[in-house]
């Protein structure tokens, strides 16, 4: 790794030499003097070594000869590889790691592959709050009499001693969890589609997960434990993967291990078809080569040789045709199981609410008499309500007659008003422009304009 190639990762380039600087030194006491400066110092070198992870930075350090792209290689060699021109060696990078294990971002690769409990269980209850309210007070005790070291206590060489060796960096292994269900979206709807072996899985998945890069053997271990254990997606026995379709589909059984051999020997087969083909095509090819150059003796022994290829190509052919045909046939009647699992449940469930008492004939009878009788019981206190509305108004003696030639009256009367208070502000008006009128006459409101413009 190069100052150069360090240079092109997002936080070097949003980063100032002057601050790079600081993010370089040994800030290992200022936990406490300086919180808030050692969580950014801390989060600041957490991205930069995903970054330089998942890039394949670390160098061959896989035990197949690649470069792990989840798990960090937590050794001395990693200052010189960080180390950037006109800045020097991150002095604190130990107190980093030693940080980002406390904090739950990485977990030693040992204790991830192994736990049976979830990366994301906090743990026993009751053992948490004993920890904090007993094993706190009691650690702080120690270190006051100098029984134990508090963390602060410890050089950056002494960190580094305590915290060498590989983690799990969860955050590359979620985003690649995430990348690979997303894959899996619309897939797997024949049981050969949810069966791998180890390398089946890798060919199939270490080179998609994470952009630009391939997934190194213990990656996939990792990512495959992270998938059956967190996530609850896959099941692994042995050498056999199984993405689990439903709730009860977490176990590998025999019918899954002879679907799975019956895909691999296609798939075998299929790549001796590949491969026979090629070299029908290369001899094809040296048999028009030595006919060119006058070899017929070399173009006859290539000949003879393609005619066994030929052959040979014809029994494979064959082979796999019939194996593709067994496959099918294989899972169309796994599939027809499942089917046959789905009407018996559908079945017994439909039973089950039929056999409810509610749904008995006579109590459906007995229901529904009730029902009409409620019904009919309604409808006669709504007659009874509307004919003792009718009877009360007959005996109040109210006629309507004599309403509407009062609602009449009120009418006339308030449009009466209305044409006084018009007239009286047409006289209003006239007054104000110097026109008299003699007292008594009667003015028209409408007549109110034509008197207006003659006095202009």
């Amino acid at each position: 790794m190069s100052s150069p190639a360090l240079s092109t990762l997002p936080n070097y380039v949003s980063t100032s030499k002057s601050r790079l600087h600081s993010l370089y030194s040994d800030i290992h006491r200022q936990k406490h003097s300086n919180p808030s400066s050692f969580h950014a110092y801390v989060d600041w070198w957490h991205g930069t070594l995903k970054d330089v992870i998942s890039r394949g930075w670390q160098g061959s350090d896989g035990p197949d000869g690649t470069s792990n792209k989840l798990i960090l290689g937590a050794r001395r060699t990693l200052v010189d590889k960080l180390r950037y021109e006109g800045v020097g060696k991150p002095l604190g990078l130990g107190t980093t790691i030693a940080e980002m294990r406390r904090s739950n971002d990485i977990m030693q690769l040992s204790q991830f592959l192994t736990s049976q409990q979830s990366v994301y269980d906090p743990g026993w209850l009751p053992y948490r709050i004993a920890s904090f309210v007993v094993g706190k007070p009691l650690w702080w005790a120690m270190e006051q009499l100098d029984i134990v070291r508090s963390e602060d206590s410890y050089t950056e060489a002494e960190t580094w001693k305590k915290i060498e060796g590989d983690y799990v960096m969860l955050g590359l292994v979620v985003q690649a969890a995430d990348t690979l269900e997303t894959l899996r979206d619309g897939t797997g709807f024949s049981p050969a589609d949810n069966l791998y072996t180890f390398e089946d899985f890798r060919r199939e998945f270490g080179a998609k997960v994470l952009p630009g890069v391939v997934l190194s053997e213990m990656d996939i271990k990792v990512l495959i434990k992270f998938l059956e254990r967190e996530r609850r997606v896959v099941v692994q026995n042995g050498d056999v993967i199984k993405f689990v379709t439903g709730m009860h589909d977490r176990e590998i059984t025999a019918v899954d291990r002879g679907i799975l051999q019956l895909k691999t020997a296609v798939r075998n087969l299929r790549e001796q078809v590949d491969s026979i083909q090629n070299k029908i095509d290369q001899t094809t090819s040296n048999i028009s080569n030595a006919l060119r150059q006058q070899r017929k003796s070399i173009a006859l022994a290539e000949l003879r040789f393609k005619k066994h290829l030929d052959d040979l190509l014809s029994k494979r052919l064959g082979s796999l045709h019939n194996l593709e045909s067994t496959l099918i046939s294989v899972e169309t009647a796994a599939g027809d199981v499942e089917i046959m699992k789905t009407y018996e449940s559908s079945t017994a469930t439909l039973k089950a609410i039929l056999s409810h008492p509610s749904l008995q004939r006579d109590k459906i009878e007995e229901t529904m008499d009730a029902l009409a009788t409620s019904t009919a019981d309604a409808r006669e206190i709504d007659d009874a309500i509307r004919m003792g509305g009718d009877m009360a108004a007959v005996d109040s003696g109210i006629d309507d007659t004599e309403l509407e030639a009062e609602l009449n009256a009120l009418v006339e009367e308030a449009e009466k008003e209305r044409a006084e208070a018009a007239e009286q502000a047409v006289v209003e008006k006239l007054h104000g422009i110097g026109v008299h009128i003699p007292e008594g006459t009667p003015v028209q409101a409408e007549a109110a304009p034509r008197r207006m413009a003659e006095a202009a």
